[in-house]
């Protein structure tokens, strides 16, 4: 059983196990629908440092907003920082860490940030979480006093949400909360959320109860001959290779 026949047997059948399970191991991935990601979750202290007074308006790590309509932005909230003192800052990330939700996330961020609370007064900080869409708002108090909580909330979750519901549209969405929020922080009447776009086939977009069902029960038939095929293989091929030692 120490030849080198024998040997290169067993090295061989060692080779055509590991191939097995990783050939398992994706499809299976693909049947339960697990994500293997290669972009990390960020954590408060991984952004950029920003102060107040600093000409830095939009810190897009998630990069999803075009070149062209960063400039954009950054030139409205600049204007809007040059003229009323009122600062605004737009950020995306990725995903936020283990065990934070994006207005904690937005909290923390806001916190570090802007330390004292003259620093904290004319600032607004709305950031959006790409995985999960969605958003959270921060407003200092100096700021809210134009910039009220309900205005706020809605610019979170109406202005910046209705685009991303109707198509993943960044671009728009942050355009249009720039224009609701430079508007109100202006002193100026708030134009509203958009209207949303409820016209597209939900039926095409979920799939009913019967066709769940039935995906459920052909998944779990690929996962048993899947298994089946892991054991046979690596078995069949022993004996095969055994066989032709002998």
């Amino acid at each position: 059983m120490n030849s080198p026949s024998c040997q290169r047997m067993f090295a061989r059948l060692g080779q055509l196990c590991r191939q097995g399970f990783l050939n398992l191991l994706l499809p299976l991935c693909l049947v339960f629908g697990i994500e293997v990601s290669t972009a990390e979750a960020v954590a408060v202290f991984q952004m950029p440092t920003v102060a107040a007074g600093e000409s830095t308006w939009v810190i897009d790590e998630a990069s999803l907003i075009s070149r062209i309509n960063e400039n954009k932005l950054s030139g409205r909230l600049g204007d809007l920082a040059a003229a009323t003192g009122n600062e605004v800052r737009l950020v995306t990330i990725h995903h936020f860490d283990y065990g934070e939700t994006a207005q904690t996330f937005t909290d923390k961020l806001f916190e570090r940030w802007y330390t004292t609370p003259a620093d904290q007064a004319n600032q607004t900080l709305l950031v959006l979480d790409e995985v999960t869409k969605t958003v959270g708002i921060r407003v200092g108090e100096q700021s809210a006093a134009l910039l009220e909580p309900e205005i706020a909330t809605s610019v979170a979750q109406e202005t910046v949400l209705y685009p991303l519901l109707e198509g993943d549209k960044y671009n728009q969405s942050f355009l249009a909360a720039s224009d609701r929020l430079v508007a109100v922080l202006s002193g100026k009447e708030d134009p509203g959320p958009p209207a949303f776009d409820d016209s597209f086939d939900s039926e095409s977009t979920f799939a009913s109860a019967e066709e769940t069902a039935e995906n459920r029960g052909n998944s779990t038939i690929i996962l048993v001959v899947l298994l089946v095929l892991a054991t046979v293989i690596p078995m069949a091929t022993y004996f095969w290779y055994a066989g032709f030692g002998n």
